[in-house]
């Protein structure tokens, strides 16, 4: 038993009423991202199932993007690819929520499933779902911050979701990455790419062992940046252990001298054997690992807006 003098306990009960006012001030600072709604996101979104290209899953993932942006600034960049298997239509999916200053952040993912896989119902749900998900719950506080035509106190953001990442039959430079490849090239045209200050790539990043790499080819400062967003939520150990190149969406962006990042988590499962496999579903995905993608993307823009 411990006994206060009777000044001790009036300074006692003073500090302690001090203390827990400042919780709740404490805890509105450090609000975190929902990951958990992102993945009820992802969860709807890999219930499609399968969306390989020509495929009646990709007819309704592509309905799926439409109706859920149908109030926003939505476009649709519908373009024709030629690939190993002849014309496939495919389609990118571009959500724009305007900031204050001139210029625009991107952050991109993809949306469609291997359409080599196409004979063992994968689903992708680490591997396009989870990052479509979080860009989904991404959209949820920006939406809200531009509502009734107010604009962003930075940059604008600019959501992407890329079609036909994935190869139709073997990784190549002319066998994967259809989408972005058409987009660069197109912004690259109308002089959209040097409205962009930073593009923000997501890829297989619901993994519930999260570990991020350093993908060698990207922008230092913004892999400086994102590492100081990291470290702000004490979640340093879950980005840039490991160095790593990474043939991905983002490259058609670098080579045309976009600030680039690819964040990407190639590790998926025991020696990476959930990959492009049927074991690539959703009880794989964390609703933790989202929230620290989510945290560590936001205050990534922001930071992008006080450059």
């Amino acid at each position: 038993m411990i006994f206060f003098s009777s000044r001790k306990k009036v300074g006692t009960i003073k500090m302690l009423a001090a203390l827990l006012l400042t919780i709740p001030m404490a805890a509105a600072a450090q609000q975190h991202f929902s990951g958990a709604k992102a993945y009820e996101y992802a969860r709807q979104f890999v219930a499609i199932g399968p969306r390989w290209p020509t495929s009646p899953g990709h007819a309704k993932a592509e309905a799926f993007l439409r109706t859920h942006f149908q109030h926003d600034r939505l476009e649709e960049d519908a373009f024709t690819a030629n690939t190993p298997i002849g014309p496939v239509n495919m389609r990118n999916f571009i959500v724009r929520f305007p900031g204050k200053k001139d210029g625009a952040i991107v952050l991109a993912t993809h949306y469609e499933t291997n359409y080599w896989l196409r004979n063992i119902n994968f689903v992708g749900a680490n591997d396009g779902a989870a990052t479509t998900g979080l860009l989904l719950a991404i959209a949820d506080p920006l939406r809200t911050a531009t509502a009734g035509g107010r604009k962003l106190d930075g940059y604008s953001v600019w959501l992407v979701f890329f079609d036909g990442e994935e190869a139709i039959k073997s990784w190549s430079n002319s066998d994967s990455t259809y989408g972005s490849r058409h987009l660069a090239a197109k912004w690259g045209r109308d002089g959209t790419l040097g409205h962009i200050k930073a593009f923000v790539l997501a890829d297989m990043i619901g993994d519930k062992d999260l570990g991020i790499q350093r993908e060698s080819r990207s922008t230092d400062w913004l892999v400086a940046l994102m590492q100081q967003a990291a470290k702000k939520f004490g979640y340093d150990r879950y980005f840039f252990q490991q160095e790593e190149a990474v043939e991905d969406d983002h490259l058609p962006f670098v080579e045309r001298g976009v600030p680039s990042i690819d964040v990407i988590d190639l590790n998926y499962g025991p020696n990476n054997s959930y990959h492009h496999t049927v074991q690539d579903t959703l009880d794989k995905v964390s609703p933790r690992s989202l929230t620290i993608d989510g945290d560590v993307f936001l205050e990534t823009i922001r930071l992008i807006g006080q450059r």
